[in-house]
């Protein structure tokens, strides 16, 4: 398929460290075509990260999403799908319909979810870029450049690793039915190829970024306006040789930092909601214990209680009891303290009651009964809430307990310093088992989940501002 040329752009970067290799046209402002679907499922892969939505959470079809031209899914008005599959529909086939009923399930329209896409954009800098819709058909205005395409194609790669296999896979089940890839031909004959996004309208021509990795190099290629699929691919090659001609062999990652959008919950006009996601049922492993009563020598620090032997506990309050109860009956009665005399007539002196004897009945009352049986370490599972200390991060679902708390264990234990204090606690939901961190305050949780993914761990905060 041949179409009426459009104008060339092209950008070559090196994927770790953002430095561009190569460059021709490479801000002038094109039509992207279905480039624009790689926002899409960036805004997406971000609404599951921040638990706005689910893979499983079922989307009604709009009459919208339905009539979208082709290449689409065929979905119908009315029916009802799973967000993976639309997610799957739209990276792999490049499924118009998928794309736009995506945008409506986050965003609740195409325009809102437009936005959300064009303040994604601006917060990657990607300067020269708007969105006017999710599938990106041509629209007057909806235009970008090859290198925002690149910059948005990098942080695809880096910010969602765990979704990236999507665009390299040749075909998918995409619930009604299994789609091929749009690029199968290239990946299948470029060594290393692994993704990225294709994009055709006749305004547009053949577009196409694509990535590749080679040993510790990885190069991303976007070409503007190629003249046919075959013509596309054959520059796109040539670029990609160059890439990794010019590119050093080793080179210290550099990852893109993420919008901001990802680490605050915002609306489709861009203001921060009041409210957070909370998600706090569930058992603790630990919790921080309230702070005790003032006494003549107040306990100034909060002391973390992970597990109590029942024996020792009530062996420690019979004692104490026995002992106040010796101390009561065997000291002195204080000498009352005498009030000024500032009247003629005199005060009697005050008379302190005498203690009523103690029985052994009552004594018994006050003595816990030390002959329960063991039961074992007792869990505190009360999250204390003092000091704001009522939110957490998320650092992944899996399929079993197991690996939930082992993902929790090995992370703990890398980030001690980022996740000091907090709670480890795995959370069962329909999806597998939350593993979570919890007990932390809305800057610390803001703080370890930024950590944590600057060094390659999926992160999102829960919580609230209570």
């Amino acid at each position: 398929m041949r179409a009426t040329a459009a104008p060339y752009a092209a950008m070559v970067m090196d994927a770790r460290t953002g430095e561009v290799l190569h460059s021709r046209n490479a801000d002038t402002q094109l039509h992207p075509a279905s480039l624009t679907k790689m926002m899409t499922l960036y805004v997406a892969f971000q609404a599951i990260q921040r638990g706005e939505i689910t893979l499983d959470t079922p989307v009604r079809i709009s009459s919208l999403a339905a009539s979208e031209p082709p290449s689409k899914l065929g979905l119908r008005a009315g029916q009802t799908i799973r967000l993976r599959f639309l997610l799957r529909a739209a990276a792999v086939k490049s499924a118009n319909d998928a794309a736009t009923a995506i945008g409506e399930a986050i965003s609740g329209s195409e325009d809102a979810f437009a936005t959300r896409m064009n303040r994604t954009a601006r917060a990657m800098g990607m300067r020269n870029t708007n969105f006017r819709n999710a599938h990106g058909l041509t629209q007057s205005g909806h235009l970008s450049t090859a290198r925002d395409m690149s910059v948005l194609g990098r942080h695809v790669i880096y910010d969602f690793p765990q979704y990236y296999n999507l665009f390299s896979r040749r075909s998918a089940d995409a619930g009604i039915a299994t789609v091929r890839h749009t690029n199968r031909r290239w990946l299948d004959s470029y060594s290393g190829g692994d993704g990225i996004k294709t994009g055709y309208t006749r305004a547009a021509g053949f577009n196409l970024v694509a990535s590749a990795q080679r040993g510790q190099e990885r190069i991303i290629a976007t070409v503007f306006g190629g003249s046919s699929t075959s013509a596309r691919n054959a520059r796109i090659t040539e670029l990609m040789d160059m890439g990794f001609n010019r590119a050093p062999s080793s080179a210290t990652i550099r990852r893109p930092n993420p919008p901001a959008a990802m680490l605050s919950s915002s609306n489709s006009q861009g203001q921060v909601n009041p409210g957070k996601i909370v998600r706090v049922s569930g058992l603790i492993s630990r919790s921080i214990r309230p702070t005790a009563r003032p006494t003549a020598a107040p306990v100034q620090e909060e002391v973390l209680v992970a597990a109590v032997d029942a024996d020792l506990i009530n062996a420690a309050i019979a004692d104490s009891v026995n002992a106040a109860l010796a101390e009561a009956l065997s000291a002195p009665t204080p000498a009352p303290t005498p009030a000024p005399v500032e009247v003629a007539a005199a005060t009697p002196p005050a008379v302190t009651p005498v203690p009523r004897p103690v029985t052994e009945t009552q004594v018994a009352a006050l003595v816990p009964d030390t002959t329960v049986t063991d039961t074992g370490p007792e869990v505190v599972t009360r999250i204390s809430t003092s000091g704001g200390r009522h939110w957490g991060v998320n650092v992944g679902r899996y399929n079993t307990r197991y690996d939930a708390e082992r993902v929790l264990l090995r992370v703990a234990l890398n980030e001690m310093s980022t996740l000091d204090g907090s709670l480890r606690r795995v959370v069962q939901r329909s999806g597998g088992f939350d593993a979570n961190f919890m007990g932390l305050t809305r800057d610390g949780a803001d703080l370890a989940c930024r950590r944590l993914q600057a060094r390659g761990t999926t992160c999102f905060m829960i919580g609230s501002d209570g």
